[in-house]
């Protein structure tokens, strides 16, 4: 951790920059780009009905968009104000009435031949449902009778059978600590959150490489740090706050390196909003890209690496920072026998990087003084995702990027509510204040007044699948409580996930609106509970960015869906209906009790009962973790981590695939066209020398496919690296495998190995044994 405290806000620059700019048309006329003032008007006509609430909630709540922590109009990183259209997207979820009573009401049917989209525009959910087997249609429940359905279910079955789940979704810390306390009160370790299916490779591989599971650095360490690398992050899609930070940055004379398959426009070339020189001639952000195979992030690291240890044989202290090491690092010797060990050829064929190329970000690097790596999904969301993020640690490690200022290691968060989650203890791996070691165990246990399970709980992929156990099996899942989620469109193989949530006996849905997954049948029961926005829960609550950042947003006046509750307090009453013989070690009077008890069971989070108004906040760890070097681990000290190459397992010819996100938030879709290439969602985004190899044209419709699933779109022409392909998520979910998990972190793999053909082609062949032979050359890969 580290002493030095956050310095606040720093100004812009007024004095214009003309050789940043992309063009001097002005507004970018005649580019594909983002539509801000066109969006902007769309979201003050969807919310016309509640313009003063709608307003209210920008200027006094803090953003319930992505993780870089704008409360009100304003940040810690730059002055003046800030809103993007991420956040003025999901202004809507907070502002709509309740879903009117002839839709709620109407057949199953009727409602299922809406997706996802046009569920969420149908409003809010108003008050407790229920529908069972053979119901046509959701029927009006009480509160009373929800909850006690839910309670008699929990009571009749084992704790290994029943699991929670949390999204995202506007989640306040409150929120997660809640329910991470009252699930081990019920005896249930089956706990898990949406923030581990994007980051959790990122706490791992960060608690073993420097001792700690977040970001390191801050926002303002952008500014005036040498070089900038975004490594499988389009935080200008995801987090398009950001691009104001790579302008003062660019204005500072950072350079921005982008390492991606896919030349990202985005990441290319934006129009700031918010900055009037930016908005009207764009802003070059890129000074370089380097197009990795997917999946080959770990060969290019290591090529870096061994130029640099060949650069030291040649020039000692010419790559790595000596004096660094020798203080505050372990293993240089096991990580240079590791990379020597690997061949170029190796390294180039894995990477797709060439030895010329990997030289001049090696040089880069080696001959600055400071960089902050950033990084995302792209890292995270592979078998291999822990592996990915050692790497970035161990470049940082060596060359001392670390603890001070304009320096370190950042998993850019994708939404508000996701770094509180395991910090609050809401996952199967941790509990407030650490993991589940027997020292925090006992320690969280004083603190609670109860024996915490010591069994294992499973991840959310897991939990999936033992919805389809022998009935008689002690981990059959038989009631899954979710608090918001779609996993018929966040996890891989769709259908088997329809297969395993229509397997369990009582569902229950906590949510503020319909998704498609919120209308699948169950064995006994579906419960839908309305949910509170974080902006309506009474005493407010609190999130925390990606640079740790701890903010209050306040409760906010405005029109309330009449029968939603607090999340938090609905997981209490829950807990004191099914054991209510110890209800006073579970209960909590209001919002300020919890942070009372969070600052005492998270020791970094002392503090967070301090905030009560609006603009309260404070910073756990300090400006900068591993301050001077220094890491949380038991001596002290870095550690390099020596990993393999991964096998890419994508036999000559074949293509491998992922997923991108297009004009969406998470699974929330808002546009059928991506702003920054003009891609629909159905649209294959491939090399087009690879497309001429197969006789595709652009527009020409194809057919991506595999053992697990198949993916029908058109050919989209895009600067991709060769033998590789994206495809939007969740549409291109049906090609990924289910049950491939990450071994550190259980994180899903959101990458494979795929066939790209022509429609016609298929199609014609699709009856005979050709796509049989194809799929088979896929699965003679080593596995």
């Amino acid at each position: 951790m580290g002493n030095t405290k956050h310095t606040g806000p720093i100004k812009l620059p007024k004095k214009p920059d003309p050789k940043l700019w992309v063009s001097k048309v002005p507004f970018g006329l005649g580019k594909i780009k983002p539509h801000h003032i066109r969006d902007t008007m769309k979201v003050v006509w969807e919310n016309k009905d509640n313009l003063p609430y709608a307003t209210r909630i920008l200027t006094q709540g803090v953003c319930d968009g992505c993780a870089l922590g704008v409360s009100g109009l304003k940040d810690q990183t730059l002055a003046g104000p800030h809103v993007c259209t991420t956040r003025l997207n999901v202004l809507r979820l907070n502002t709509m009435g309740p879903i009117k009573e002839e839709i709620l009401h109407a057949d199953i049917d009727e409602l299922r031949k809406m997706d996802s989209t046009e569920l969420r525009r149908l409003g809010r959910i108003p008050y407790p449902l229920i529908r069972r087997p053979g119901d046509r249609k959701f029927s009006r429940i009480t509160w009373d009778e929800a909850m006690d359905t839910i309670a008699d279910k929990m009571k009749a079955i084992q704790p290994k059978q029943t699991a929670f789940y949390t999204t995202s979704r506007g989640i306040t810390n409150e929120v997660y600590y809640t329910l991470a306390k009252v699930s081990r009160y019920l005896g249930v370790n089956n706990i898990d959150n949406a923030s581990r299916i994007c980051h959790s490779p990122s706490k791992t591989a960060l608690s073993r490489s420097v001792g700690v599971g977040a970001s390191t650095c801050n926002y303002k360490d952008w500014i005036g740090t040498d070089v900038l690398v975004f490594w499988g992050s389009v935080a200008a899609n995801n987090q398009p706050v950001s691009t104001k930070y790579m302008y003062a940055a660019k204005r500072k004379g950072t350079k921005i390196i982008i390492i991606n398959p896919y030349h990202e426009p985005a990441m290319d070339k934006y129009w700031v909003p918010s900055i009037p020189e930016s908005a009207l001639f764009g802003t070059k952000i890129a000074d370089d890209f380097y197009q990795v195979n997917i999946g080959g992030d770990i060969a290019f690291m290591h090529g870096i690496m061994k130029h640099w240890f060949e650069m030291e044989e040649e020039n000692p202290g010419s790559a790595l920072d000596h004096q660094f090491i020798k203080e505050h690092v372990n293993g240089l010797e096991e990580l240079r026998e590791k990379v020597l060990s690997y061949n170029w050829e190796q390294l180039e064929k894995s990477s797709g990087i060439s030895k010329e190329r990997m030289l001049e970000l090696a040089e880069l690097l080696a001959k600055s003084k400071s960089a902050v790596f950033v990084w995302s999904m792209g890292l995270t969301q592979h078998r291999f995702g822990t592996d990915n993020i050692s790497q970035v640690a161990n470049l940082a490690l060596l060359r001392g990027f670390l603890g001070r200022e304009h320096c370190g290691l950042m998993p850019i968060r994708g939404h508000s509510g996701v770094q509180g989650s395991g910090e609050m203890g809401a996952d199967p791996f941790s509990l407030p204040g650490g993991g589940l070691d027997e020292k925090n165990r006992k320690r969280v246990e004083e603190i609670w007044g109860f024996e915490i399970p010591k069994w294992q709980g499973d991840i959310v992929g897991v939990s999936l699948e033992n919805a389809l156990l022998p009935e008689d099996h002690e981990r059959k899942l038989k009631l899954y409580y979710m608090s918001g989620g779609n996993f018929l469109e966040t996890m891989p193989d769709p259908d088997f996930v329809k297969t395993s949530l229509e397997n369990i006996d009582i569902r229950v849905h906590q949510d503020i609106i319909f998704n498609t997954s919120t209308l699948l049948d169950a064995k006994e029961a579906v419960v839908v509970l309305p949910a509170m926005t974080r902006y309506e829960q009474p005493g407010g609550g609190t999130s925390t960015s990606t640079e740790r950042m701890v903010y209050f947003s306040p409760e906010i006046k405005g029109p309330r869906i009449e029968e939603a509750r607090s999340e938090w307090e609905v997981y209490v009453d829950l807990a004191k209906r099914v054991k209510p013989e110890q209800k006073e070690l579970i209960d909590f009077k209001d919002a300020s009790e919890i942070r009372e008890e969070i600052a005492k069971a998270a020791p970094n989070y002392d503090g967070i009962q301090h905030l009560k108004n609006r603009g309260d906040v404070f910073q756990w760890g300090g400006a900068w973790l591993c301050e001077g070097g220094i890491c949380p681990t038991p001596d002290g000290k870095g550690n390099l981590i020596t990993v393999e190459i991964p096998e890419l397992r994508k036999p000559e010819g074949h293509f491998y695939v992922t997923t991108r996100r297009g004009k969406q938030f998470n699974s929330m879709i808002y546009g059928e066209k991506d702003p920054f290439n003009d891609a629909d969602r159905y649209d294959l985004l491939m090399n087009e020398e690879d497309a001429s190899e197969l006789n595709i044209k652009e527009g020409d419709s194809i057919v991506v496919f595999n053992q697990y699933g198949s993916f029908t779109g058109r050919a989209k022409f895009e600067p991709i690296k060769s033998g590789n392909i994206e495809v939007h998520w969740p549409e291109g979910n049906s090609l990924i495998p289910k049950g491939v998990y990450e071994d550190f972190a259980g994180i899903p793999e959101y990458n494979t190995a795929v066939i790209v053909e022509k429609a016609e082609t298929y199609y014609a062949h699709k009856d005979t044994k050709y796509v049989e032979k194809r799929v088979e050359e896929l699965e003679m890969e080593p596995q």
